[in-house]
């Protein structure tokens, strides 16, 4: 058994040092934690990004492999290549959302890594699963086309950035509904900034307005509290088109390439594919990919799209 010395990663949605589940392990693993830093992910692998060291010499794991081929075996380095782990195992600790995001498959994450190696710095795809360790909340997916025609009915804010033409196409059931989707959030998300900033503005406005007349829904209240993060962005719209998820400590949920999520708030543990790559399009400062995102979307509908289940805690 080696002993790791492992990365921590300091991203804005991170939670501060008392309250992250991240900087214990790291203060469990000797290395110094700064109180005043947000401590959002511990990457365990072999990835260039943050590649885990052996506590008692220094080097990396992928140099240890390296050095011993017959630990991973013959069949693992001919399909994932040699020296490197297959996947990537992380610990995360969310206190704001994250971006909205997906991940490509092989062969989107093979040409982008080529086009803009600097933005996406490996080949690889990034499915993902990942188990709660406290309550947790996501967006993932699609809803269904019921769920979505309630909130362009109800939300004009939301129409007004969809548009007209958009929304009359999934209210009237186009014949290829996946298009008539692709196009109506293809629509939002590449709205301009000045209309989503006051539609939003407007929406919240509305809401809170509201809240003394009428309990807010759990997606409304979700709403205000994305704005609040994130204020004026079109991920507090995009919020209206996601399934919003939770899940309690053992509950696990499966994400493959091309699906759209966020983070929301919570712990967990996640296993995934050794890959960095994230296609954004909201609820972030970082870069922000909207047009690659719209096109490489499944653009199904459902809680069918996520898997969840209950997973044996020991």
């Amino acid at each position: 058994m080696l002993r790791l010395r492992c990365r921590a990663q300091n991203y804005a949605w991170g939670r501060l040092a008392e309250d992250s589940e991240v900087a214990r392990l790291c203060e469990a693993n000797g290395t110094p934690v700064d109180g005043s830093k947000p401590y959002a992910e511990l990457w365990i692998g072999t990835h260039p990004s943050g590649p885990s060291e052996l506590a008692d010499c220094g080097a990396t794991l992928r140099e240890w492999i390296d050095g011993r081929p017959e630990a991973l075996g013959d069949d693992v380095a001919a399909r994932f290549g040699a020296g490197a782990l297959p996947f990537l195992f992380k610990v995360l600790s969310v206190r704001t959302a994250l971006s909205i995001q997906s991940h490509p498959d092989k062969t989107l994450a093979e040409k982008l890594h080529v086009e803009r190696p600097t933005v996406y710095k490996d080949p690889n795809h990034k499915p993902e699963m990942a188990i709660a360790l406290t309550d947790f909340e996501a967006l993932c997916s699609f809803v269904s086309n019921g769920e979505l025609a309630e909130a362009l009915t109800s939300c004009p804010e939301l129409r007004h950035c969809v548009g007209d033409k958009q929304v009359d196409a999934l209210l009237q059931g186009a014949s290829i509904e996946k298009e008539a989707l692709k196009g109506a959030f293809t629509a939002l998300m590449m709205c301009a900034p000045d209309v989503v900033s006051e539609s939003v503005t407007q929406l919240c406005a509305r809401l809170e307005a509201e809240a003394g007349n009428r309990p807010l829904t759990k997606k409304e209240r979700l709403v205000l509290r994305l704005n609040e993060q994130y204020p004026k962005d079109v991920g507090v719209l995009a919020s209206y088109f996601l399934n919003q998820v939770a899940l309690t400590p053992g509950q696990a949920i499966y994400l493959a390439a091309n699906e759209p999520h966020a983070y929301v708030s919570g712990e967990i543990v996640e296993c995934m594919a050794t890959s960095d790559n994230v296609v954004r399009a909201g609820l972030t400062p970082k870069l922000r990919d909207s047009k690659v995102l719209c096109e490489s979307l499944t653009y199904s509908q459902g809680s069918s799209n996520y898997a969840t289940c209950s997973c044996i805690r020991v």
